[in-house]
């Protein structure tokens, strides 16, 4: 097998995992969702009403509102924007979210993200 390929069925698995995640995970404005997109320098993430179709939170390692310390190792940098997106979304009265890891396993990064947003107080 060549590389493209397996990066084709890398990408199909993570397609079919999304389906999946988003036929049970639905954002209300009780409950809205939080999403998460990994790329290989940075992350961010939403939190998002479905309901309205609108963005309530959204902040990434590359927003220029926050600074964040690009000599920490990643997962330190997910942590952080977990903490300051956990910190924003209670002062918009956001206390509960769906999480919604975008078809990414559960582990790393977007584990740090889930774990630095429940430590500012968000209940998943």
């Amino acid at each position: 097998m060549n590389r493209k390929s397996i990066i084709f069925k890398k990408n199909l698995a993570r397609k079919r995992r999304i389906k999946s995640i988003k036929k049970k995970i639905f954002g209300t404005s009780e409950r809205p969702r939080l999403v998460v997109f990994r790329s290989l320098k940075n992350i961010s993430a939403q939190i998002i009403d479905d309901n309205a179709n609108k963005t309530l939170v959204s902040l990434s390692t590359i927003s220029k509102d926050i600074k964040i310390d690009k000599s920490k190792k990643k997962t330190k940098q997910s942590f952080e924007i977990g903490l300051k997106l956990g910190e924003l979304a209670l002062k918009k009265g956001i206390t509960q979210v769906c999480f919604d890891r975008s078809g990414y396993l559960y582990h790393g990064r977007v584990k740090a993200l889930a774990d630095g947003t429940r430590k500012a107080g968000i209940k998943f």
